[in-house]
């Protein structure tokens, strides 16, 4: 019986990316699972169960990185970042991306350190997938990839289901009572990267919309943000809610007039994906990965200026009042995301590797 090891520790934060990628394959996975494979599972402390009683687990110990060689036929770090590698059992690592290498806060002795860091599990592996193109391309560039060594897109896949939104918002009274005039929404963690803050002249622009950035926003970027907005009078048509959880964040994808996402730099860009699911129309910046997942479907920022800015809000909403069809073609782009599909590509690897 093959058996297979999935590291799915960040299931510690699930208003994280990854923390959604560990919970939504994990359970496709084990749906898909072939009759004569074994699955077991890495887990935060509490959380053996999570997947059902047909599986394994594993609870993550910082005094216990290193597994038995041969105990398992496959073995998937989900991200790149994981510190919980095999002996000798063959190794498929999931590269995301390399934002890190686009952080300003960040030396060039600790970027190096980190590319360095990465390049010894990419030496472990037996197969790597990237997030998406870009990210494949980036890790080319940065990183020394064997001849040998194939290297698959995965992309990520989108859970969201418009059909579950609730038809009240009984938690988040103060979402409630702001969102009763039109507004625009920005999904994610409040941090630089995000770019988030060349929204608010958006506000000044668009005198009759609020603008909500939902995510968590412990980083010193949120408060500066909040400082920006009262600079330019708008901090009253500003909401900052924090995390959400999944109900408020269905409502606020379905009752938003328009999805912002301004971002720097994204190994796929979720948010963008989730809000096409609902066929919002959506404004995202054109770098790194989010032209593929987009597509023709929305309308990108060529820069930040905010007058330019400004007209790309402006011409988007009428172009997509002007066409019904846009709404359709942005759901079936969304559709294409889809967590049973990846699960599938991934079974094909599990097997393509045993």
């Amino acid at each position: 019986m093959p058996s297979l090891f999935i590291d799915t520790e960040r299931l510690r934060d699930l208003n994280s990316g990854l923390g959604q990628v560990c919970l939504h394959l994990g359970h496709e996975l084990v749906r898909q699972r072939p009759a004569d494979w074994s699955l077991t599972f890495l887990v935060p402390n509490g959380q053996t169960g999570v997947f059902g009683d047909s599986v394994n687990y594993i609870e993550a110990s910082w005094q216990r990185k290193i597994w038995i060689p041969g105990l398992y036929d496959v073995w998937h770090c989900l991200h790149q970042d994981s510190d919980y590698l095999p002996g000798k059992a063959p190794l498929i690592l999931t590269i995301y991306d390399l934002n890190f290498l686009e952080r300003a806060d960040y030396s060039a002795a600790k970027k190096k350190r980190r590319l360095a860091k990465l390049q010894r599990k990419i030496n472990k592996a037996a197969l790597l997938t990237a997030g998406s193109a870009y990210t494949a391309s980036v890790v080319r560039e940065h990183l020394t990839i064997p001849a040998e060594l194939p290297m698959e897109v995965v992309y990520t896949g989108v859970a969201v289901d418009p059909a579950n939104t609730p038809a009240e918002l009984e938690t988040h009274s103060l979402i409630r009572s702001f969102a009763h005039s039109p507004f625009f929404l920005s999904m994610g963690v409040i941090h630089p990267k995000k770019n988030v803050h060349t929204l608010l002249p958006l506000l000044e622009a668009f005198p009759d919309y609020r603008l909500i950035l939902a995510g968590p926003d412990r980083h010193a970027y949120a408060q500066h943000i909040r400082e920006q907005a009262q600079k330019l009078g708008v901090a009253d048509r500003l909401l900052m809610p924090g995390p959400v959880d999944e109900a408020t964040k269905l409502w606020l994808y379905a009752h938003c007039e328009a999805f912002m996402f301004p971002s720097l730099s994204e190994g796929f860009g979720l948010p963008v994906a989730e809000a096409m699911a609902f066929g919002k129309p959506v404004f995202s910046s054109s770098l790194t990965s989010l032209p593929e997942v987009g597509g023709k479907e929305v309308y990108y920022f060529e820069n930040f200026e905010p007058e330019d800015m400004a007209k790309v809000v402006h011409d988007g909403l009428h172009d997509f009042g002007q066409n019904p069809l846009r709404q359709e073609r942005l759901k079936k782009r969304a559709a294409g995301f889809s967590w049973p599909s990846i699960a599938s590509a991934y079974w094909t690897l599990y097997q393509r590797l045993v």
